[in-house]
């Protein structure tokens, strides 16, 4: 299911994601099918070049992304509070290039890197919900050398079809309010008209059970026929 951001907090202030840490091979199959066209890597490079740079993947869960940076010419830190799943993002980098890519356990409100040794910090709907995550985001500020970015990845429940299934499943959950929360904390928004292409209905309609509890998933499916949807997100940035 789609993480819960007012959802309360496990040990290290890190709140359980259903959908990937209880089916991560189903969610394979979402990342495959997240962003085809490759907007939010684009809006990342813009930001801050990958080649040579430090970066920091926060909640990597399976490292899907680990292999795809470091083939970019970072050197990549994957970091996962999940321990069977740091397991699984560890085995996956073993076959990239020597040095350029690693997956450690560890949470975002303690991050076991030192100070201004990090250039571009990133997250892909993990712990950077908006109000919450201040303990994270002062590990951040630490981290990023001067001219580093941090870039998290979040949904954009204001439009899209996806959007629409958002709201509706959490009912209690205020866009404007985490728009407020990051434009005080110093952030700007780039919105991405991203969306979700699966190969066949049978894997979109998989990753759409975990996303949604039952009763929504099953509303959801009767009325979407087909094997994609458009899915708006944001990148929410600071440069440090």
């Amino acid at each position: 299911m789609t993480p819960d951001p007012h959802s309360a907090p496990v040990d290290g202030g890190v709140r359980p994601s259903p959908n990937i840490w209880n089916h991560p091979e189903l969610y394979e199959w979402e990342n495959e099918a997240f962003d085809p066209d490759g907007l939010v890597e684009a809006a990342i490079a813009a930001l801050h070049p990958l080649a040579g740079a430090v970066v920091v993947d926060i909640g990597c869960g399976t490292g899907f992304h680990l292999p795809r940076y470091a083939a970019l010419g970072a050197h990549v830190i994957g970091l996962e509070p999940h321990v069977p799943l740091t397991r699984r993002a560890a085995e996956r980098v073993r076959a990239t290039r020597e040095g350029a890519a690693a997956a450690i356990a560890g949470a975002a409100a303690d991050l076991p890197f030192a100070s201004s040794s990090v250039d571009v910090a990133l997250a892909r709907w993990a712990y950077f919900f908006g109000a919450g995550c201040e303990p994270g985001l002062a590990q951040v500020a630490r981290v990023v050398r001067p001219g580093g970015i941090a870039a998290f990845l979040d949904n954009d429940a204001t439009r899209s079809t996806f959007g629409h299934w958002f709201t509706q499943s959490h009912p209690a959950y205020d866009p404007v309010a985490v728009q407020r929360f990051w434009s005080r904390q110093g952030f700007s928004a780039i919105g991405l008209d991203t969306r979700w292409e699966c190969s066949d209905r049978e894997r979109f309609e998989a990753i759409v059970r975990i996303e949604f509890e039952p009763p929504a998933a099953d509303r959801i499916l009767a009325e979407h026929a087909g094997t994609a949807v458009d899915y708006a997100t944001t990148l929410w940035w600071r440069r440090y």
